[in-house]
């Protein structure tokens, strides 16, 4: 599947690569000790600026989704899923990914999702897939 890569920066280097080490990191606030996604380098809730990638279970439910049939890039397969995923490891973390390794028509609202990543270049794309 052909893919845009993000530019990698400070802020977001670590939650790009993380996938390497198999790990999922999600910028975690300490003085709130919530976490919060996207990574920035000052917590949205609170301004503070301790705060740090910290790896999470990347487990999850899907929220929402939509199942996409146009191909936006050559080479892009369609159908492909683009969901609303929210982590197990807090109420309101949610992420947007694709649901991989299912068919579109077997996504359903709820369903529980692991991440899984897709190595392209100095990148590892966090995936979801369903908990079998």
């Amino acid at each position: 599947m052909s893919r845009k890569l993000p530019a990698l920066n400070a802020d977001n280097a670590a939650f790009w690569q993380g996938g390497e080490h198999g790990e999922l990191l999600i910028h975690y606030c300490t003085p709130c000790q919530r976490y919060f996604h996207p990574p920035a380098p000052v917590c949205p809730h609170c301004a503070s600026f301790e705060v740090m990638p910290r790896a999470v279970s990347g487990q999850g439910k899907v929220l929402s989704f939509t199942i996409n049939h146009q191909q936006w890039l050559p080479g892009l397969e369609v159908p492909y899923v683009v969901a609303i995923v929210e982590l197990a490891d807090q109420d309101g973390l949610h992420f947007v990914s694709n649901i991989v390794h299912c068919a579109a028509e077997d996504v359903f609202i709820d369903m529980p999702v692991t991440v899984t990543f897709l190595h392209i270049e100095d990148v590892w794309l966090p995936l979801f897939e369903r908990v079998t």
